[in-house]
């Protein structure tokens, strides 16, 4: 079935609009665009690469881990959760019948995270005021048009086995990443694709170092020059007896006269290791992830991780969250809910520090009045208590123009 009005348009001009995604459905080789260092690059390919796949797994987890929840504003100030609302449960839950909030959320971050894009159907009731679910759709099956008679959005979407189908912008939830439109992110990976192949490449040369015992680029010299069936037989001598890694650096007999000379440059020559952990900085920086949460330890200290956790939170997990909550209110919430509901992440958790440190802070907002002792416990996952409902006030502080009270006789 067709949803919307087909619009003509030419690969040309699809090719044209989109020269940093890719386009969906185009056939490409498996290992991706080939980057100057020898390796494959594409959204699917680099999550072979440990730090890649490190840092796309933590921010996935880390945005789908917390909760999300729908709030009504309260007159004049504040706001409650809205439990009664459909989208709470949607968000928070169970988008659809298939799969759990956190499942949704780290597929479509992973999404934004490679492709740039992230796209799910929203799934509404006849009367277009209610959200009955949301379904994940892959980017690179995604076209974004812009119909230049009506100026609507239009998402072209093609499934794995079936015919394009045209989807209105209202039944399309899309997130667009970074982009200089306004309308399309751009893919992470095809602009990082050079720093990602430099490390695809010394993973692969690493590999073949250890999985080739031999040492591919040695000479053996021989003083005469050997027959066709002497050639197949040395090559096939050397293969057997010396290749692989469980007989490296076993001694080697040769025969008529010949001679082995290593031309390989080691390793430690060709700064491998050096090579190695550099792209890992330099891929765990373009997502702007702090490289002690990736398992990169080498120049954190006791006195700095709990900070750089912090400005985790701040300086990268927030532009996301802020990206995704605005995304729900234009898009998952009807026009006239717009006013009065709001969707927003609580990031309390991730902002906890050590015990001390809260028990401290704790105590300042219980004597400043603005936190209740059963609002800490709860806070601190315990239940309340008694009495502990009430707000403390300092009897040394009054309002300022306010004489100070009387005192009352003993």
């Amino acid at each position: 079935m067709k949803i919307g009005l087909k619009i003509p348009i030419s690969e040309k001009w699809l090719r044209k609009v989109f020269t940093i995604n890719r386009l969906p459905g185009q056939e490409i080789d498996k290992s991706g665009w080939l980057s100057r260092a020898g390796a494959g690059v594409s959204e699917e390919t680099v999550l072979n690469n440990v730090t890649v796949w490190a840092c796309v797994r933590l921010l996935s987890e880390t945005l789908a881990s917390l909760p999300l929840i729908i709030y009504k504003r309260l007159e004049p100030h504040g706001k409650e959760r809205a439990f009664e609302h459909p989208l709470y449960d949607i968000l928070h839950n169970v988008p659809n019948s298939e799969m759990t909030s956190f499942i949704l959320r780290e597929t479509m971050m992973a999404h934004l995270l490679t492709w740039g894009n992230a796209f799910a159907l929203i799934e509404w009731a006849e009367d277009l005021t209610t959200v009955e679910a949301i379904w994940p759709l892959r980017p690179d099956r995604v076209w974004v048009i812009r119909d230049v008679q009506t100026k609507k959005i239009v998402y072209r979407y093609r499934p794995l086995n079936g015919t394009t189908i045209d989807i209105p912008s209202y039944r399309m939830w899309h997130i667009p990443g970074l982009g200089f439109d306004g309308l399309v992110g751009y893919s992470p990976i095809t602009l990082a694709r050079e720093a990602i192949g430099l490390a695809l490449a010394t993973e692969e040369f690493g590999a073949r170092f250890f999985g080739q015992g031999t040492n591919i680029g040695a000479v053996a010299k021989h003083p005469g020059r050997l027959s066709p069936d002497a050639h197949q037989s040395l090559k096939k001598d050397l293969a057997e007896k010396y290749e692989g890694l469980g007989k490296s650096h076993m001694l080697m007999l040769l025969e008529e006269g010949m001679t082995f000379e290593k031309t390989t440059i080691p390793p430690e020559d060709a700064q491998f290791l050096q090579t190695r952990q550099f792209q890992r900085g330099e891929i765990a920086s373009f997502f702007h992830v702090p490289p002690h949460m990736i398992g990169d330890l080498e120049r954190a200290t006791f006195s700095n991780i709990e900070q750089q956790s912090l400005e985790y939170v701040v300086y990268t997990v927030r532009p996301w969250l802020v990206r995704w909550e605005q995304s729900i209110h234009a898009k998952l919430l009807t026009p006239l809910e717009r006013p009065t509901y709001l969707a927003e992440f609580l990031v309390d958790g991730l902002l906890r520090g050590d015990f001390e440190s809260r028990t401290r802070g704790y105590w300042q907002a219980i004597q400043g009045g603005w936190l209740s002792p059963n609002e800490v416990r709860e806070l601190e996952n315990k239940n309340p208590r008694e009495g502990g409902d009430d707000y403390l006030q300092p009897v040394n502080m009054i309002v300022s123009g306010q004489p100070p009270p009387l005192a009352k006789p003993i």
